[in-house]
């Protein structure tokens, strides 16, 4: 297999990342794999029954996001596929770029967000990047100006 991978967490900040995603696949005629993680490591030490509710709604979110981005794909003429993962975000990037053998995997950043709040600031980003590129082979392509 081959194609574009594009990571989203959803929301009008991830629309320049999903329209970079798809502009790629159509230009290489590659398919394109939208993924979505739900990382509950924050509910790590809660010993709470709803840590399974939350996980639950959490999938279903990310499925109703993953729905929104390939409808897109779909108007564009490119063939899609929505992936929800558990884990480690840049672990389930390069283990979903491992496995498609991707071409492509496209980061992006909203913009005007501050690097205190976000968790890709560019350094992190470039990290994330030289470490998808070296476990994977696939190149990373960036959003927002990175």
């Amino acid at each position: 297999m081959s194609g574009v991978v594009c990571a989203i967490r959803g929301g009008p900040a991830s629309q320049p990342t999903i329209e970079k995603a798809i502009s790629l696949a159509k230009e290489y005629l590659l398919p394109l794999y939208f993924l979505y993680v739900v990382n509950l490591d924050f509910l790590e030490r809660t010993a709470s029954s709803r840590v399974h509710l939350i996980s639950k709604e959490m999938h279903q979110m990310g499925d109703f996001i993953l729905l929104s981005a390939q409808e897109k794909a779909q108007k564009e003429g490119v063939v899609s596929e929505g992936i929800v993962r558990d884990g480690n975000v840049s672990e389930e990037i390069v283990g979903l770029c491992r496995e498609l053998k991707a071409d492509y995997v496209v980061l992006g950043r909203p913009k005007g967000e501050d690097d205190e709040a976000n968790v890709f600031t560019n350094e992190r980003l470039w990290i994330l990047a030289n470490l998808v590129e070296g476990a994977s082979g696939a190149k990373a392509v960036f959003t927002n100006g990175e």
